[in-house]
C-alpha cells in the first residue's frame, strides 16, 4: 500500500469517529452507476467547507481492494443499495490532493513531475513483479499494471482546480495542466472512475473544454448530486434535536443555498446548509460567523469592488434582501476573465458567497453568516449607501441599550410572525430566566420572511420588579 495508491480507510475512519458524522454514503450508489461507463468522468465543484475531501475519503475507503472495509459501511445507507456488495473493495484506488503537490512545488512543471514520480514510485513498490516498459511514463506504467491485474483504477483528485486559483494569470501553465489531465485520463481503459473535486468548474478555452469527457456538477447545476453538496434541512433538523440547538436560528445563520435536482419531470429543491458552520454551531452552541476561519473578507472585497456596470447596485440590492437576475452562461470558469457583472456574480456563486436560484435564474445572499462577510468587506470601502444604514442600526441598538440600560429578551422567527415571537416569550415565561434582574425590560420579536427576504420587528416594554 503506497501513499497515493490504495490509501485505505484511515481518513474515513476519522470522520466516523467524529462527534458529528452525517451519512452521505448514498453518493457511492451514484458513482457505482458510472463505473466503467461513458459517464465514468465526474467533476464536482462546491465551495470550501462543503465536504469535498470527505467525499473523496469515503470513496477511497469503499473501493480500495487492499482492505476489507465492510464493517465501516454495514450501518450506513449505502449498505441497503443493490450495487453495494458488487463494488465493495474491488478496485485499485489512486487518491491525490493537488494542493499538496502544488504547495511542494515552485512551478506547474515541477508539480506535475513530482506527481508522476510519486505515483510511479508507488506502482513499482506495490507491483514489483511487473517488468515496466517505461518507468518514467506514468500512462504507460498504468497500462502495464492494468494489463497485469485486469483491475481498473478509481482515480480521486481533490482540489483539482488549485492551480487555477494559485496561478490565476498564468494561462500557459493552466493549459498545460489541463492537457496533462486529458492525456492521463481521457479514453483510458485503465480508468473505472475519475472523480474530481474543486471549487471551480472545468476551465473553458475558446468554444470547448480540454476535459469535455467530464460530467460536471456545480453550485449552478448540481443535477442528481444536489443532496450530497451540503447538509439538507432534514439532516440539520436532526442535529438540532440531538444537540438541543434552536433550529430557526440555525436556519437564519447557515441556510440559504437552494439546489435543484430533476427526477423525471419533477424538480426537487434542496435547502442546503453550510456543513462546517453547522458543525461548529452544534458543538459550541454559539451561532456566529465561522466563515472567516477559512476565508477572509478581503477575498470577497476583491470581486465586489470591480468596476463593472451594475455590480455595485446588484450587491446593494441583495444586501437589502432582493433577488438579482443573472446569466451564468458567459462565465469562463476562472478567476480573472470577467466580461461583466454576471461573470463576477457567477464566480461568487461557486465561492459560496451567493445562492443561485435555478428556476428563475436569480441570485441572493444566502444567510446571516455570509451577509456578515459582505458587511465586513464593505466597511473598508467607500460605499456610504451601505455603511450609513449599518451605522444607523448600530446607533439604534445603542439607543435601546441606553434606555435605562434595559435587559432584552429576544425571539427570532422564520416565516412566522414577529407578534407570534412576542407571544412565545410570554407564553413560555422566558423572562423568568432573569431571576435577579429588576428594572426596564424590552421584549423583542423579529421575523424573517424567506420569500420576500424581509424582516419585521415588534418591541414591547415592561418593568420587572
Amino acid at each position: 500500500m503506497g501513499s497515493y495508491l490504495n490509501p485505505g480507510s484511515f481518513s474515513f475512519r476519522g470522520s466516523l469517529r467524529s462527534k458529528i458524522y452525517v451519512d452521505k454514503s448514498e453518493l457511492i450508489a451514484r458513482t457505482n452507476e458510472a463505473l466503467c461507463t461513458e459517464q465514468k468522468y465526474i467533476c464536482v465543484s462546491r465551495p470550501r467547507r462543503f465536504g469535498k475531501s470527505m467525499a473523496a475519503n469515503i470513496l477511497a475507503a469503499y473501493y480500495d481492494r487492499n482492505e476489507d472495509t465492510e464493517e465501516l459501511f454495514q450501518s450506513l445507507a449505502i449498505s441497503k443499495e443493490k450495487s453495494y456488495k458488487e463494488h465493495l473493495n474491488q478496485y485499485d484506488v489512486i487518491k491525490i490532493n493537488m494542493q499538496e503537490f502544488l504547495s511542494m512545488s515552485e512551478t506547474m512543471e515541477e508539480m506535475l513531475e513530482m506527481l508522476k514520480n510519486y505515483l510511479v514510485s508507488d506502482f513499482k513498490e506495490t507491483f514489483h513483479e511487473i517488468q515496466f516498459r517505461d518507468e518514467k511514463n506514468l500512462i504507460q506504467v498504468m497500462k502495464d499494471v492494468f494489463r497485469y491485474t485486469k483491475c481498473p483504477f478509481v482515480i480521486l483528485i481533490d482540489e483539482w482546480d488549485c492551480l487555477f486559483r494559485e496561478y490565476k494569470q498564468n494561462k500557459d501553465a493552466q493549459k498545460k495542466y489541463l492537457d496533462f489531465l486529458r492525456a492521463w485520463l481521457k479514453d483510458k481503459d485503465y480508468v473505472a472512475l475519475a472523480y474530481m473535486t474543486g471549487i471551480l468548474p472545468i476551465k473553458k478555452y475558446g468554444s470547448h473544454s480540454a476535459l469535455n469527457m467530464f460530467t460536471e456538477y456545480s453550485m449552478t447545476n448540481p443535477r442528481e448530486m444536489a443532496e450530497y453538496f451540503g447538509f439538507t434541512e432534514k439532516e440539520v433538523t436532526s442535529l438540532c434535536e440531538r444537540f438541543h440547538r434552536n433550529f430557526e436560528e440555525t436556519q437564519a445563520w447557515y441556510d440559504g443555498y437552494e439546489l435543484v435536482a430533476v427526477n423525471g419531470e419533477e424538480k426537487i429543491s434542496y435547502a442546503m446548509y453550510s456543513p462546517k458552520s453547522v458543525v461548529d454551531a452544534m458543538l459550541s452552541g454559539v451561532f456566529d460567523n465561522y466563515w472567516n476561519q477559512t476565508e477572509t473578507y478581503e477575498a470577497l472585497k476583491v470581486y465586489i469592488k470591480m468596476n463593472f456596470d451594475g455590480l455595485k447596485d446588484s450587491v446593494i440590492r441583495m444586501l437589502a434582501g432582493e433577488r438579482v437576475q443573472i446569466n451564468t452562461g458567459t462565465f469562463s470558469n476562472d478567476m480573472t476573465n470577467f466580461q461583466g457583472k454576471d461573470d463576477v456574480l457567477t464566480l461568487l456563486i461557486h465561492l459560496g458567497y451567493l445562492s443561485y436560484h435555478w428556476p428563475d435564474k436569480t441570485v441572493t445572499i444566502p444567510n446571516k453568516e455570509v451577509s456578515q462577510e459582505y458587511i465586513n468587506a464593505i466597511s473598508t470601502m467607500d460605499w456610504a449607501e451601505v455603511t450609513a444604514p449599518v451605522e444607523s442600526s448600530r446607533k439604534l441598538l445603542k439607543a435601546l441599550w441606553n434606555l435605562d440600560k434595559p435587559a432584552i429578551v429576544m425571539e427570532l422567527k422564520w416565516d412566522k410572525s414577529a407578534r407570534g415571537a412576542i407571544s412565545q416569550i410570554k407564553d413560555k415565561h422566558y423572562v423568568d430566566a432573569l431571576k435577579e434582574y429588576q428594572g426596564n425590560l424590552l421584549l423583542v420579536g423579529i421575523n424573517y420572511e424567506k420569500d420576500t427576504k424581509t424582516h419585521t420587528c415588534v418591541i414591547e416594554r415592561m418593568y420587572k420588579d
